[in-house]
């Protein structure tokens, strides 16, 4: 939902970050990988009881994913780079209510719904995805991407800050997971009616 509204304020600032780090040579598969790390740091920490150290390496995954993607930009854009991306982000979404989980038995139940519903939210984005890319369609509403990202009421920065808001409330995390949970359900119902009116006719 703010993802795209965001991009024209965070993108200019990322670029240049990563035509810097482009220059130093780094690369932005290394990058996400990185990421990726810091991401299950995350998990680990929260499961740990390490609440804050979670929401610090929550935030640097956060980062790095934006600096990954300015460092493609500057030197080239890669198939490889779009799919090594998703699945660090998906891992990343999954180790944090996995986290919670371990953390304490009664945030077991809202964990696992949660994860359910990016299940859900993920499959009706890379469906979508597919189906656009086998149609020719294209989207800048969310920069320079690999392949078609949908619009939706549970993006990128809502699940960020659902995520920040259950670390700094963590004896509410069920109860922010319940209703996050039901915000992506509502984002797969609104994926769907759009792919309908989108796809329901023959290319």
């Amino acid at each position: 939902m703010f993802d795209a509204r965001l991009r024209p304020l965070i993108d200019p600032p990322l670029n240049r970050l990563g035509k810097l780090l482009a220059g130093m040579g780094l690369s932005a598969n290394g990058v996400t990988f990185a990421g990726l790390a810091v991401g299950i740091g995350a998990g680990w920490a929260l499961a740990s009881g390490h609440v804050g150290l979670g929401l610090a390496l929550i935030l640097a995954n956060r980062l790095l994913d934006g600096v990954d993607g300015a460092i493609a930009r500057a030197t080239q854009l890669t198939d490889w780079g779009g799919y090594f991306d998703i699945v660090a982000d998906f891992a990343f979404y999954v180790a944090v209510p996995v986290g919670f989980a371990l953390l304490s038995p009664g945030n077991l139940l809202p964990a696992v719904v949660l994860i359910a519903s990016f299940t859900l939210t993920g499959t009706s984005f890379l469906a979508f995805a597919t189906i656009a890319a086998k149609r020719g369609l294209e989207t800048t509403a969310h920069g320079r991407k690999s392949f078609f990202y949908n619009t939706g009421l549970a993006e990128g920065s809502e699940t960020i800050i659902a995520f920040i808001t259950m670390c700094l409330l963590p004896v509410h995390f069920p109860q922010i997971a319940y209703v996050y949970a039901a915000l992506c359900v509502a984002t797969v119902v609104q994926r769907t009616l759009v792919a309908r009116a989108t796809f329901a006719q023959a290319p």
